[in-house]
């Protein structure tokens, strides 16, 4: 797998005042992501730009942009349910010596709430972990899955979702 160049300054300008999320949850194909769990409130997807491989972001279908604000605890805890179970799907699928769980975004930008799911693989330097190996600009760069690749992995986390050996 190698890594390519994202001007993500390029990326972010082209979303001006889009919400790639709730385009996703619209079925807009042109903000097509590789969907690995799907239900009546919640999504999950590949991280179309992710800077460790199994990288899944899930995310409330419904737009909301407090993180705990937004919710109440019983709907806050029913997606923290969708986050551990994806979280250990991607566990069962991908070397992960520590799965990483954030929830990242801006009110400038992603204000859409949604939890990033990332696998750091074994064997990584202690320097280049945690915020290092999520940050793009140690890298300027994420991987590039090949479209095969992403479905495949995609089928896999899905399978591991419901309970299927993969």
């Amino acid at each position: 797998m190698e890594r390519v160049f994202i001007d993500h300054d390029l990326v972010r300008s082209r979303l001006a005042g889009i919400c790639f999320i709730c385009e996703l949850v619209a079925g807009n194909p042109s903000h097509f992501h590789h969907v690995v769990f799907e239900d009546e409130e919640t999504i999950a997807f590949l991280n179309k730009y992710p800077t460790v491989y199994g990288y899944v972001i899930v995310a409330p279908k419904r737009h909301r942009e407090q993180v705990t604000g937004d919710f109440s605890e019983s709907e806050y805890l029913k997606i923290q349910t969708v986050v551990h179970r994806v979280g250990e799907a991607i566990r069962k699928v991908v070397p992960t010596e520590r799965l990483y769980v954030l929830s990242l975004g801006s009110q400038q930008a992603n204000r859409h709430v949604h939890w990033h799911l990332a696998p750091l693989p074994p064997g990584v330097p202690f320097n280049k972990q945690q915020y290092r190996a999520l940050s793009r600009s140690d890298y300027a760069s994420s991987l590039q899955l090949e479209s095969e690749e992403a479905t495949s992995l995609a089928q896999r986390l899905r399978e591991a979702i419901n309970g299927r050996e993969t």
